[in-house]
C-alpha cells in the first residue's frame, strides 16, 4: 500500500434504511477485507439478524467481532486490511453503557477511535444509527442515549472524508 492515510466513510440511517447494504457496496472489493461487528447476539432475534447480516457478505469478509474495544484492535489489526467495514457506531455506545461506561467518557473514547483509524492506511466504512428524527424519548435514558448517539455522530461527520445519509435504501451524500 501506498504511505498516504486512509479514507473514512461515514454512513448513517436508520432502522432498516438500507445503511448496510450501502456500506458493503461502498466499501470496495480489494482484499483483504475486515467486517467488524459491534452486535452481540444476546437474544434470538439479535441473533437470527447478525446471521442475515452475515449471509449478505461475500465470503472473502473476516468476520472480527469487537463489541468495546474498537480503537485497540484497530491499533493491533487495522493495518492488516485494505478495507474495513464497521457496523455499527450506535451498538458500540449501547455496549459502552452496557459495561457501566460513564457518559462523560464517550467523546475521549470516540477520540481515540478515530484516532486509530486514521492510523490505518484503510479504506474504513463506519455505519451509525441516526436516532434524532423521530418522537422524543419518554425515558430520560433513553433521551440521554439518543442525544450522547447524535454527539458521536457529529465527531465522526467532522472528521469522515465523505458522509452519506441512507433513507429507503438510497444513499445521499452530506458531505
Amino acid at each position: 500500500m501506498s504511505s498516504r492515510r486512509g479514507r473514512l466513510i461515514f454512513i448513517l440511517g436508520g432502522a432498516a434504511s438500507g445503511k448496510s447494504e450501502t456500506a458493503l457496496a461502498m466499501a470496495g472489493n480489494a482484499g483483504p477485507r475486515a467486517f467488524v461487528a459491534t452486535g452481540q447476539p444476546l437474544d434470538g432475534e439479535m441473533a437470527e439478524r447478525i446471521r442475515r447480516h452475515q449471509a449478505s457478505r461475500q465470503a472473502d469478509w473476516r468476520t472480527e467481532e469487537v463489541p468495546v474495544d474498537l480503537a485497540g484492535w484497530f491499533d493491533k489489526q487495522g493495518r492488516t486490511y485494505r478495507i474495513i467495514l464497521v457496523d455499527c457506531l450506535t451498538l458500540w455506545l449501547s455496549n459502552l453503557q452496557g459495561r457501566g461506561v460513564p457518559e462523560s467518557q464517550v467523546p475521549a473514547l470516540v477520540s481515540e477511535l478515530l484516532r486509530a483509524i486514521r492510523a490505518v492506511k484503510a479504506r474504513v466504512v463506519v455505519v451509525s444509527n441516526e436516532l434524532g428524527l423521530g418522537l422524543v424519548p419518554t425515558d430520560v435514558s433513553a433521551r440521554r442515549f439518543r442525544d450522547l448517539a447524535g454527539r458521536v455522530n457529529q465527531q465522526f461527520a467532522a472528521e469522515a472524508d465523505e458522509a452519506y445519509f441512507v433513507v429507503s435504501g438510497l444513499p445521499v451524500r452530506i458531505k
